[in-house]
C-alpha cells in the first residue's frame, strides 16, 4: 500500500500513529507528505514515488541532483529508476545530463493523478492497489480505522465489486474502481442527494475527458450510447441516529475491450465508444476535481439547486417515456428531470406528476436500458 497525503491539509499525525496493525512514520519531500508503514516491504516502492514525481518529460535531471534533493544515494537512485522501467515507464539516461521521462504506463499512480488537483475535500488521501475486494468496503474498514474524510481508494481490479440494490458489478481489469470517504454533518435524509453529484461529477468529466456525449441515466449511472459506463453506489453507516461515514463507490468501463456476452446490449466502455486507449490516472484527477465542486454546492445548500440545470441538461431520461420499476407500485410514464431534492418527477398519463426517490425504485426506459 502506498498512501498519499496532501501537504496543506492540516493532519494530526499523532493520531495516525496509534492505528492499529500499524507504525506509520512521516516525512517531508517535494512538498509531499509520505506515510508508510514500519512494517511494510514499501521503502522502495516510495523511493520510485518520490523519484518519479521529480522526473519531467521533455526536460533531464541529473542523476546527482536527485540524489541530493532526496537525501539517498546514487546507488538508491539508478534502483529506483531500474524498477521504474521494469514497471513500464519508458526514461531515457543520458551521460552528463541525467535521467527524462519520455513516457508513463497505462497504471495507477497517487503522484501523477494528484498533479494539477487543487482540492480541499477529495482525494486529500489516495490509496492505490492493484486489486481489492471492493473499494467501498476497503474505505468502511479505513472508516472505523480512524482515517480521514477525503480518503479515495482506487484499485485496478475488484473480486467482488457490488452495485446498487445488492447487485454483481464486473470489476475487470480495464475499468478503474475507486471509493471517496466522506464524513460530512448533513442529516442522513439527505445523503442520497450526494449520489447525483457523484453523477453528475463523473458525467462531466467524460464528457470534457473523451468528448463523448455521455448522459446520466436517474439515479447513479452514467450512460454512452444509451449503455451503461459508469455506476455509482452510497453506503452510510449511522451512530446514534448521526452520520459516521459516506461511502462513495465509482466504478467505469474505461479500456475495456470486451463485454461479458450477456451485457453487451446494456454496458459499454471508453474504448470500445472511441477506439482510444486512455491515462486512468488524469481521468480519476478530474472526476475527483468535479464532483468536489459539485459536493461544495450541495454542502452549501443541501439539496441540488445549484446542480439541477446542469443535471437535467444531462438527464437521459428527460421527457423521455419511463417504466418505474417499483414492487408495489409499477407504473409508466414521461420523465420530465428531477426537483432540488433530486427525485424524478414523472408525468403519469392522467396529467398528475409523481415524485420518485432515488433509494426506492430503478428506472428502465420503455424501449431500451435508458
Amino acid at each position: 500500500m502506498i498512501c498519499w497525503l496532501r501537504p496543506n491539509i492540516p493532519r494530526n499525525f499523532s493520531d495516525l500513529a496509534e492505528l492499529p496493525y500499524f507504525r506509520w512514520t512521516f516525512e517531508k519531500t517535494c512538498g509531499i507528505v509520505w506515510l508508510t508503514t514500519k512494517t511494510s516491504e514499501r521503502t522502495g516502492d516510495i523511493m520510485k514515488e518520490k523519484v518519479l514525481l521529480l522526473l519531467k518529460e521533455g526536460e533531464y535531471i541529473s542523476g546527482e541532483k536527485l540524489s541530493e534533493i532526496l537525501g539517498v544515494s546514487r546507488t538508491a537512485i539508478w534502483k529506483a529508476i531500474n524498477s521504474l522501467r521494469d514497471d513500464g515507464y519508458e526514461i531515457d539516461s543520458v551521460t552528463n545530463k541525467g535521467y527524462k521521462l519520455v513516457k508513463k504506463p497505462n497504471v495507477l499512480n497517487a503522484s501523477t493523478i494528484s498533479e494539477g488537483l487543487n482540492v480541499k475535500v477529495v482525494g486529500t488521501e489516495i490509496i492505490t492497489l492493484k486489486t481489492v475486494d471492493s473499494t467501498n468496503e476497503e474505505i468502511k474498514r479505513k472508516a472505523h480505522e480512524n482515517a480521514r474524510s477525503g480518503l479515495v481508494v482506487i484499485s485496478c481490479e475488484q473480486t467482488a465489486g457490488k452495485g446498487r440494490l445488492g447487485r454483481k458489478w464486473a470489476s475487470n481489469e480495464g475499468g478503474v474502481y475507486f471509493s471517496f470517504l466522506l464524513r460530512p454533518e448533513l442529516p442522513p435524509s439527505d445523503v442520497s442527494g450526494i449520489t447525483l453529484a457523484a453523477g453528475l461529477g463523473v458525467c462531466l468529466a467524460i464528457r470534457k475527458f473523451t468528448g463523448l456525449d455521455a448522459k446520466i441515466k436517474w439515479p447513479n449511472d452514467v450512460v454512452v450510447s444509451h449503455k451503461k459506463i459508469c455506476g455509482i453506489l452510497t453506503e452510510m453507516g449511522l451512530e446514534d441516529g448521526k452520520i459516521r461515514e459516506v461511502v462513495i463507490g465509482v466504478g467505469i468501463n474505461v479500456n475495456l475491450a470486451e463485454i461479458q456476452e450477456e451485457l453487451k446490449d446494456k454496458a459499454t466502455s471508453l474504448y470500445l465508444e472511441t477506439g482510444k486507449t486512455y491515462d486512468r490516472n488524469l481521468l480519476i484527477g478530474l472526476v475527483m476535481g468535479k464532483f468536489e465542486k459539485n459536493y461544495e454546492k450541495f454542502v452549501q445548500t443541501c439539496d441540488l439547486s445549484l446542480m439541477i440545470d446542469d443535471y437535467n441538461m444531462m438527464l437521459a431520461n428527460k421527457c423521455q417515456p419511463v417504466r418505474i420499476l417499483d414492487k408495489l407500485d409499477p407504473y409508466e410514464g414521461v420523465a420530465l428531470g428531477i426537483d432540488r431534492e433530486g427525485e424524478l418527477l414523472v408525468r403519469v398519463a392522467d396529467g398528475r406528476i409523481r415524485k420518485e426517490c432515488s433509494g426506492e425504485v430503478s428506472v428502465r426506459g420503455l424501449y431500451s436500458y435508458v
